[in-house]
């Protein structure tokens, strides 16, 4: 077996669902690198199969064909070093903050020190909420409590699905700095699932288009200046955004 320095590698990844004699491809001859410490952002439109890749990849779906490998490893089960971020949050209502943040660390059996608990809430700006619900956060807050759950556990690679497509516009611009400075400080690797290109050319080192009916990827456009805080003022990243849009168009 050949050794991969990625940490990631997706190799001519299929999904298919049948339905009695019917069947319809979601993902067909999807192959994608992940390097350690970098970022991939996917993009496409709706029902491209953007977040069944992201199912497959983080083993929460099985895939019809083709390999996923995180560390030179199978991964076709969730992993404890894969964390995923949902765009409804995946919080329980009837739980308070600090409960959400430590329920995944609790499936796994690992005791986690309130000093841990505390650094981190400080590090996402959520200090002080433990003893609130969901439905008392704002949208912004409730998206880093589950963020915090999914870092909680240390993962080697953050799956994020449309983690901020709920929120207005100045909220979601302030949570994007939030995941580049917690990712420039932590050093793990995410992909980004998203249908908004200003979001994926400012988080993602690289940019995987996905067809809108093929179920494949397009192209993959490198994006050098993406980790830059004022990334979003340079005329670089609005030409980055008019290409992909460009090529979003042509697919």
């Amino acid at each position: 077996m050949v050794i991969s320095r990625n940490l990631l590698d997706v190799d001519h990844l299929s999904k298919t669902y049948s339905n009695g004699d019917a069947c319809k491809t979601v993902l067909n001859d999807v192959s994608l690198s992940l390097p350690r410490h970098d970022t991939l952002a996917v993009v496409g439109p709706s029902g491209c199969g953007k977040s069944t890749l992201l199912l497959v990849i983080s083993g929460l779906m099985p895939a019809s064909g083709g390999t996923v490998r995180l560390d030179n490893a199978i991964c076709n089960s969730p992993r404890r070093d894969v964390g995923v971020v949902f765009q409804q949050y995946g919080l329980f209502p009837w739980k308070t903050t600090r409960d959400n943040i430590l329920l995944g660390a609790r499936i796994q059996g690992i005791n986690v020190q309130d000093t841990v608990l505390a650094e981190l809430e400080q590090e996402l700006g959520i200090e002080g909420l433990d003893h609130l619900y969901p439905n008392q956060l704002s949208g912004g807050q409730r998206q880093r409590v589950a963020l915090a759950r999914a870092l909680l556990l240390n993962p080697k690679l953050l799956m994020l699905d449309e983690p901020f497509a709920a929120l207005d516009a100045i909220t979601r611009e302030h949570l994007q700095n939030h995941v580049l400075s917690v990712f420039q400080h932590r050093g793990f690797s995410f992909i980004l699932v998203t249908h908004n290109i200003e979001e994926a050319v400012f988080l993602g080192r690289r940019i995987a288009l996905m067809d809108a009916g093929m179920g494949g990827i397009h192209s993959i456009i490198d994006n050098p200046g993406m980790g830059e805080p004022d990334y979003r003022e340079h005329p670089v990243f609005f030409q980055k955004v008019l290409k992909i849009r460009q090529l979003l168009k042509e697919s």
